[in-house]
């Protein structure tokens, strides 16, 4: 059975308690609409403040009920084991004891299994395919799909579509607040949830890449998906307003500014995942830049991303999205198996970061 919000944040509390010395829990300063506070957990031997990290964010879409179960079973399989002084083994894709020790002593590990609590609540308990939160519906629109905003739509990275990209761009987001799907909300990082991951990159600096777990394509992607990739014309990039009216076309010869070296490396830490997925049970899910998928705004890994270049002081931060399994909420066995897949990727991210 797929874990519900509060069996989320109780399985947080006992793995702390049956682990304080490998886990910190970390409280968000923003309660969401509804009044709930979704907790993070930091694995690590060290202080947040050592060693580089990775933040993992999990249920940032409602409906899309694994990603929060993986990231508890994740921390369990790598707690025990560290524990236990064993390795880990999903499929033919293996970890000993040796690299799970690597991983808790040498990064910190930010889980933060449940970001949209309200949404996942309503979505297992009166709408099963509800994807936003639960902001309230603004004033004089009174639909049941008024409610709510896309949270990976509402990043502070091109965050305004009809402004930032061409009218025929086909950018995935919506300014209607009564769009059921992806209403990006009435501001950017407008959200408490959004302004949660916000808050945990700016507190831990050494936070230097991001994963966002999602269902269900398979995929896994990789920065940038406002436009395509390019590593030659540095002034074409999403700071440029001349680019505001063509931003986003598929047939054109504009595209988003990744060095060189940022674009090499994501895509094979892209591919270390991948080789692991695969290794499970025989799944590829592919690596492609998000922009392959179809054109975003306001996503959290090209938000990650984007902010050190618009902060000098701001940490590099690679951005990823791990699409994983074939449906929202498939039965719980097949959820077992992508859960091992998503854990498998994540700790080959974990022994591949430098």
């Amino acid at each position: 059975m797929y874990l519900n919000v509060a069996e989320i944040e109780s399985a947080i509390s006992n793995l702390h308690a049956v682990y304080p010395g490998a886990t910190e829990v970390l409280t968000p300063p923003h309660p969401t609409h509804e009044g709930r506070t979704a907790r993070l957990l930091r694995i690590a031997s060290r202080s947040a403040h050592d060693v580089d990290g990775i933040l993992i964010l999990g249920g940032v879409h409602a409906r899309e009920w694994v990603p929060p179960d993986a990231l508890i079973s994740l921390a369990a399989d790598l707690l025990e084991a560290h524990s236990l002084g064993t390795g880990l083994g999903y499929g033919s894709t293996s970890y000993t004891a040796a690299q799970v020790t690597h991983v808790i002593d040498g990064l910190n590990l930010f889980l933060y299994p449940c970001v949209n609590p309200d949404g996942r609540a309503f979505s297992q308990t009166a709408n099963a395919m509800w994807r936003k939160n639960r902001r309230p519906a603004p004033a004089g629109h009174g639909g049941p799909s008024c409610a709510g905003v896309d949270l990976n739509r509402n990043f502070d990275f091109l965050w305004d579509h009809t402004a930032k990209f061409a009218p025929d761009a086909d950018v995935h987001t919506s300014d209607n607040p009564c769009d059921p799907q992806m209403y990006r909300g009435p501001s950017a990082a407008s959200e408490p949830e959004t302004r949660n991951v916000v808050w945990a990159l700016d507190t831990h600096p050494r936070i230097r890449w991001l994963v966002d777990v999602h269902s269900a394509v398979p995929v896994i992607l990789h920065n940038w998906g406002s436009d395509r990739n390019q590593s030659t014309s540095p002034s074409d990039n999403f700071r440029n307003p001349a680019l505001d009216a063509v931003r986003g076309r598929k047939d054109d010869d504009i595209g988003e500014f990744i060095p060189h070296q940022d674009l090499k490396t994501a895509v094979e830490l892209a591919g270390r995942m991948n080789d692991a997925v695969r290794g499970v049970r025989g799944v590829d899910y592919g690596v492609e830049a998000a922009y392959g998928l179809y054109p975003t705004s306001g996503t959290s890994d090209d938000y990650a991303y984007s902010r050190h270049f618009t902060t000098p002081t701001a940490t590099k931060t690679l951005g990823y999205t791990i699409e994983c399994g074939t449906s929202f909420q498939p039965p719980y066995p097949e959820a077992e198996h992508i859960i091992r897949e998503v854990s498998a990727a994540l700790l080959a991210l974990a022994l591949n970061v430098r």
